[in-house]
């Protein structure tokens, strides 16, 4: 049975539990599967009499809710490709990607939405023969009854794009055979995780033992149109389990109220910030309640040292009575655990939330790789590493310390481009760009930076830094050399040479932002006094800037200037105030 058949399977025969939920404010507005079958074939009508055919490209754009879950089913019901895309993203960047996919449908969740994109494709002389249909049209018509068109096990089911090291975006083409392999995979995860033994459509039954009584409470609110977070979609309707999908951004506290979750999937800029904005609000109240944690962090840090004392003993169960408990509480009531991937999460960070009593489990995995390679094992977790393998796969690392893939979640190839498919895959290994470690005894994976120049900061998005340093270049005449740095980081800031003023990086760096998208903004600089040469070894011989030399060598100032941003940030300042290590925080102190 492929995963579509089973979703379908699971939204007939079990449609309670195969329901999507919408968190409408204080609200929650849930659709059973009879609903969502509903949907999907008003959308098949309107695609067909828009003249859809089997193999077809479908572009989708839309933020997430019942809708988008819907239209996304309906394409792959028809046979065709669904290429997601990220509601938020810049349209001229959108109009590159609609321009190499060619689909021959748009559906927009509006047609205020489409509309930009449309016309920066049109403006790069491209968007015939496609055809907008916004939500209201999509699912107007009576249902089709129409059952699933059949699928071959290399047929391509989604195009995703994702940033290549040029700035060009590329399209991942994931076949059904690599999401076979993976909802699988990831269902017995989550078993081993909760406990219990998740059921298929058949009765056929996933790894350990038998589940706790009842759903999960699975709440959800980052993008289906990435890849991790489409597999937990599909992996929540194989299962089959409700899922609750947010529908605010800008207003996650409330409806993560309203959730209560037991778990769900984050990026660790989001666990970041819960845990900065707890250790703010408990700073500004002060009191004996600041003393009372600050005492019990102490001691936590030295029981994992294993140095803890009498005192540290008393000190730390005072803690999780007095203020931990309501730390987790006011965090989510119902919290079992957290699932971090996109990028690597800080070990204090996730030693921070099991000191509160809520494991974090991390993932990590690129688009090319069906969105994960490994996940914790909850019996093999160790703090700032991403995981063990899943079954099915080798891994190996190169003299070079890159990790290379070779299984069945490694996609296809990019699309219509084979030259850069072959760079990729070599012998059937995929090679990721990232410098690894394999932990002998545990299997588990450190990610150590990126091989590849691609910048993965917190908040999960690739970007390229070359682009956007020409873009400086251009508007700051007065610097010598500039490189961007980021991976992993909260933001990106930039390293800048030469003699430039304060003023003129600032002004260099708001033109530079302000064609940007807020993921790619440069939210600090750096003054370096030392030039990247070849003799201080920051340059190779042809001239080429040796990023990860250049960030170890200035890794104190780098240091530094993140937390001076980071506090200035909480302070609102003006541009070009000072940061320590002799750097200065500018052009981007907003928030994101």
């Amino acid at each position: 049975m492929s995963f579509l058949e089973r979703i379908f399977d699971n939204l007939e025969q079990q449609p309670e539990r195969t329901k999507l939920i919408e968190v409408r404010g204080t609200s929650l507005v849930g659709t059973d599967g009879a609903g969502i079958l509903e949907l999907v074939g008003r959308a098949r009508a309107a695609m067909e009499a828009a003249g859809l055919q089997p193999g077809d490209r479908v572009a989708l754009l839309a933020p997430n809710s019942t809708r988008w879950v819907a239209a996304d089913l309906a394409v792959l019901a028809a046979g065709a490709i669904v290429v997601p895309l990220y509601d938020r993203q810049d349209p001229k960047e959108l109009a590159i990607m609609m321009r190499s996919a060619e689909p021959r449908l748009l559906l927009a969740a509006t047609k205020e939405l489409a509309a930009p994109v449309m016309e920066a494709w049109e403006a790069d002389g491209g968007s015939k023969g496609c055809t907008v249909l916004d939500f209201e049209a999509l699912f107007e018509p009576s249902p089709s009854a129409k059952g699933l068109h059949p699928r071959a096990e290399d047929d391509t089911v989604a195009i995703i794009y994702t940033s290549g090291t040029s700035g060009e975006p590329k399209g991942v083409m994931l076949s059904r055979a690599n999401i076979d392999y993976m909802i699988p995979q990831t269902i017995a995860r989550i078993a081993r995780v909760v406990g219990g033994k998740a059921s298929g459509a058949a009765g056929d039954e996933i790894g350990g033992p038998p589940r706790k009584a009842g759903p999960d409470r699975v709440f959800h609110f980052l993008p289906f149109c990435f890849a991790a977070s489409r597999m937990m979609l599909w992996t929540q309707m194989s299962r089959p389990n409700p899922l609750m999908m947010s529908t605010d951004l800008n207003n996650l506290v409330v409806e993560m109220a309203v959730a209560k979750p037991n778990y769900f999937l984050n990026v660790p800029a989001v666990l970041e910030r819960i845990r900065n904005g707890v250790g703010a609000k408990l700073r500004e109240r002060g009191g004996a309640g600041l003393k009372i944690y600050e005492r019990a962090v102490q001691a936590h840090g030295r029981s994992l040292a294993g140095t803890m004392g009498l005192l540290d003993t008393v000190a730390l169960e005072l803690g999780r009575r007095v203020v931990f408990s309501k730390i987790k509480q006011q965090i989510g009531p119902n919290l079992e655990f957290l699932i971090s991937g996109s990028a690597p999460l800080s070990a204090d960070t996730q030693r921070w939330f099991q000191m509160l009593g809520i494991p974090v489990y991390q993932a990590y995995g690129l688009t090319e790789t069906t969105g994960i390679v490994s996940l914790d094992d909850p019996d093999k977790v160790e703090a700032g590493k991403v995981g063990v393998p899943l079954p099915g796969q080798a891994l190996k690392v190169s003299e070079e310390g890159e990790l290379l893939v070779k299984g069945p979640n490694i996609f296809q190839g990019y699309w219509r481009k084979p030259e850069e498919t072959e760079a990729a895959i070599r012998d059937q290994w995929f090679h990721t760009g990232d410098q690894v470690e394999i932990d002998e005894a545990t299997g588990n994976l450190r990610i150590v930076g990126r091989i590849k120049n691609l910048i993965i900061p917190e908040s999960g998005h690739n970007i390229s830094p070359e682009p956007i340093e020409e873009k400086f270049m251009a508007a700051c005449p007065e610097a010598e050399q500039c490189m961007l740095v980021g991976h992993g980081r909260a933001h990106v800031a930039i390293i800048v040479t030469g003699k430039p003023s304060q003023e003129a990086v600032d002004r260099a760096i708001e033109a530079v932002n302000a064609d940007l998208p807020f993921y790619k903004r440069i939210r600090g600089a750096l003054r370096a006094d030392e030039a990247f040469t070849v003799d201080n070894g920051l340059l190779t011989a042809n001239q080429k800037l040796r990023r990860r030399v250049i960030e170890d060598h200035f890794k104190a100032q780098i240091d530094a200037l993140y937390a001076e941003v980071a506090r200035l940030k909480g302070a609102k300042p003006t541009k070009g105030a000072k940061a320590s290590g002799g750097a200065k925080a500018s052009g981007g102190t907003e928030a994101s």
